[in-house]
């Protein structure tokens, strides 16, 4: 590797060059972002000399460096790399390098590995880089309290780490802010501001990521957009407590401007670290494109999809019961609705809530999972036998890390339900939740789900977790639990699948409560929101997708009015933005009229046609205003475009009015300017209704026939669309003409 005085290290991968310069005592970040390309020698010589500040009036004496483990020990007046105490006192971090492992993968990308150490604390810090071939730059560090240590007389006390994430740099021009907010049925709420000096923080302190989860921090150039601006992002890959950050020192980081972080938020006391114990930080996913939002997505897709455990069977349509029959677990009625699913063209029936001993409302029976024998005198089987001979796989609905008060469970072991020794909060939803960091309520937890997998042909498992963890602490101590909630369930769901390989297990929590990367490493999907409302989906399933491809995302056809916020919308617009992810139904189709029937069965029929474009091509969204617009979620444009650019499937939505009669030519991304395309409107889902009298001209004559057209007029002049009544969507279909 070309080297300077100190040496220098580079990871590259599509596009993207993440450099380290080895300097004592702390390596620095030289650069994280556009790819510098084969360098010289000199050109490492040119970038390390360029790495040096100026030494500002009424500031340290030498330069400030923003190195790979910030402290104060730099200069570095922001949020630290970690920070802790040894029984008081080691409360000045001092670090050294003491090693390095590098290595370069032949597709791109590779690992470093630097090590350091902190001899008045006795700990040594391990921080791993690794740039995947997508780009994406995962970063974790490892703490440990070193066997043997000694400080004085303190060598037997533990450390207590307050804090531990991991930071990188970013560059002046980064000056907008992107993350998320949200609630129960509205999810990944986006919001913008400038990036000012100071801290931007947000912290997640509900034991699990939540419905207002931050989810993608991301920094960029004014105004960046989907399909514009140069951007930086993070997600942290945990499913319990989080902070994000960015922040922006008067001096900088160094030569840079700002930092950009993330990590687990840990609770005092909640990690002590004897001599030889470890922590390991979550992995912060980091991840930087030229190309606007969209190039950030697809960066995360590409990572995502390269997973060994990346599902590659095609997802299976899904029926799941709730919206059908809540609680009513009539033997006789489901067997009916397993019927038309299979007529319309199903392929997973997923029996949920209600199924399990005493539940027969959302007040009683959590934490008994056996089969009702009242309600289900001959177990689950009848049913599971008729949906595998109708041809569909069977899924059911569990939440295991909850436990109701009226419950066998809580009454035989009321210590295993989390709380404080002084005595339990509110309940949430009528229900408290397990400690499962209590070997035996583990244990339990493993045996039943492994009996219910066992003794049934059950292909797939609903995951639910329906409240926050609050007072998360155990024992006569009342020691804080999350983090250790959070390993006891992973252990939990990795165990599970090493039993049944073959299941499958969606994340649900209260819809999109947990969502992130490190659920996704043992689950195959996520329920994006209890709302299945189109209008309301629309901008749910379009910022989800910022991170997860579609077919890690549940996206169901509801009823109308819908459940959660009884709106009343078009079927053809339900089955519009349903097609857009891992498509399902949440509805009753024994009510459903035969001409209901019908658009549902031709959906399901699009559904599979074009299930290998939705899930295997790159999902693309267009600019259409800017995005501080009032107006900007009233109208949408979103697709998928297959990776070789012979087809694309788009969405054209209005969910609201807007004060233009007429948008005018509207460009339709991820086409090639000098392809040459064949373009039609599919009408199989019903025809939107219109706030226009006919048109556009291109328009009447694609819903007949295939309409050839140039790359240069989809892709750049663009193409005049409808105008469209509020809850109304168009799907137009392209193809590479021959």
């Amino acid at each position: 590797m070309p080297s300077t005085s100190a040496r220098i290290v580079a990871l590259r991968a599509a596009g993207t060059s993440f450099v380290v310069e080895l300097t004592e005592p702390v390596p620095r970040v030289l650069h994280w972002g556009a790819d510098l390309g084969e360098l010289s020698g000199a050109d490492w010589a040119a970038l390390s000399l360029t790495a040096e500040p100026a030494i500002l009036n009424n500031a340290l004496d030498v330069e400030r460096r923003f190195t790979v483990w910030p402290t104060e020990a730099d200069g570095w007046s922001g949020t630290p790399a970690h920070h802790g105490h040894l029984a008081g006192g080691a409360g000045a971090p001092r670090l050294a390098l003491s090693g390095v492992e590098h290595h370069e993968d032949p597709d791109g990308g590779g690992e470093v590995r630097i090590a350091l150490a902190d001899a008045g604390a006795g700990l040594d810090v391990a921080v791993t880089y690794r740039l995947e071939p997508s780009g994406v730059l995962g970063v974790h560090a490892e703490l440990t309290r070193r066997a043997g240590a000694s400080d004085g007389g303190a060598e037997a006390a533990p450390y207590d780490l307050a804090q531990a994430v991991t930071l990188l740099p970013v560059p002046r021009r980064a000056a907008e802010i992107l993350d998320f907010t949200g609630k129960w049925s509205r999810e990944r709420s986006p919001q913008r501001r400038p990036l000012g000096h100071g801290t931007y923080a947000r912290e997640v302190r509900r034991g699990k990521p939540g419905l207002d989860s931050p989810y993608l921090l991301t920094v960029g150039t004014p105004g960046f957009g989907f399909r514009s601006g140069e951007v930086w992002g993070v997600h942290v890959g945990w499913s319990g407590d989080q902070r994000f950050l960015v922040e922006q020192l008067p001096e900088g980081a160094g030569v840079h401007a700002a930092a950009l972080g993330g990590g687990e938020l840990l609770r005092a006391g909640e990690v002590r670290l004897a001599p030889g114990e470890a922590y390991r930080t979550p992995v912060s996913w980091y991840a930087w494109s030229a190309d606007g939002l969209d190039g950030l997505a697809d960066r995360f897709h590409a990572l995502l999809r390269a997973r060994p455990q990346h599902p590659v069977a095609p997802r299976p349509l899904v029926l799941n019961s709730w919206e059908a029959v809540y609680f009513d677990h009539d033997l006789e009625r489901l067997l009916r609705l397993v019927d038309k699913a299979a007529e319309v063209g199903v392929e997973r029936f997923v029996l949920d809530d209600g199924w399990f001993a005493g539940r027969r409302s959302d007040n009683a029976g959590l934490g008994d999972w056996w089969v009702d024998p009242v309600v289900w005198p001959r177990g689950l089987t009848p049913l599971i036998d008729h949906v595998r001979a109708r041809g569909l796989e069977f899924g059911l609905w569990v939440e295991p890390e909850m436990v109701n008060p009226d419950s066998d469970l809580a009454r035989e072991h009321p210590d295993w339900v989390l709380g404080p020794k002084a005595g339990l909060g509110p309940s949430a939803r009528n229900q408290y939740v397990l400690d499962i960091t209590n070997p035996d309520a583990w244990a339990y937890l493993l045996d039943k789900l492994d009996a219910l997998l066992s003794q049934n042909a059950i292909a797939y498992l609903k995951w639910d977790h329906n409240r926050e963890l609050h007072e998360a602490v155990h024992g006569p101590d009342d020691r804080p639990v999350a983090h250790a909630q959070v390993t006891a369930l992973y252990r939990l769901l990795d165990e599970l699948k090493e039993r049944h390989p073959g299941v499958e297990i969606e994340s649900c929590a209260s819809g999109g409560g947990r969502v992130d990367l490190g659920i996704l490493a043992r689950t195959d999907r996520v329920w994006a929101s209890d709302c299945n409302d189109p209008v309301e989906r629309q901008a749910i399933q379009r910022w989800t997708g910022q991170l997860l491809p579609p077919e890690l995302v549940g996206a169901h056809l509801g009823p109308s009015p819908a459940h959660t916020t009884h709106r009343a919308t078009a079927d053809s617009f339900r089955l519009a933005t349903a097609l857009f992810g891992h498509a399902g139904i949440e509805q009753d189709l024994t009510a459903c009229t035969d001409e209901e029937l019908a658009r549902i069965t031709a959906w399901t029929a699009m559904y599979r046609e074009l299930r290998p474009l939705l899930h295997g091509g790159r999902s693309v969204r267009a600019d259409l205003t800017a995005p501080d617009d009032p107006d900007r979620e009233a109208r949408l444009l979103h697709g998928v475009v297959a990776l070789d650019g012979s087809a694309a499937l788009y969405c054209w939505a209005r969910t609201a009015t807007s004060a233009e009669g007429q948008y005018g030519r509207v460009p339709l991304p991820g086409l090639a300017a000098d392809g040459s395309y064949q373009v039609r409107v599919r009408t199989e889902l019903g025809l939107p209704s219109l706030h226009q009298t006919s048109g556009p001209a291109w328009l009447t004559e694609a819903l007949t026939d295939w309409v050839r057209m140039p790359g240069a007029v989809l892709a750049q002049a663009g193409v005049p669309m409808p105008t469209l009544n509020p809850g109304q969507a168009l799907v137009i279909e392209v193809r590479r003409a021959a």
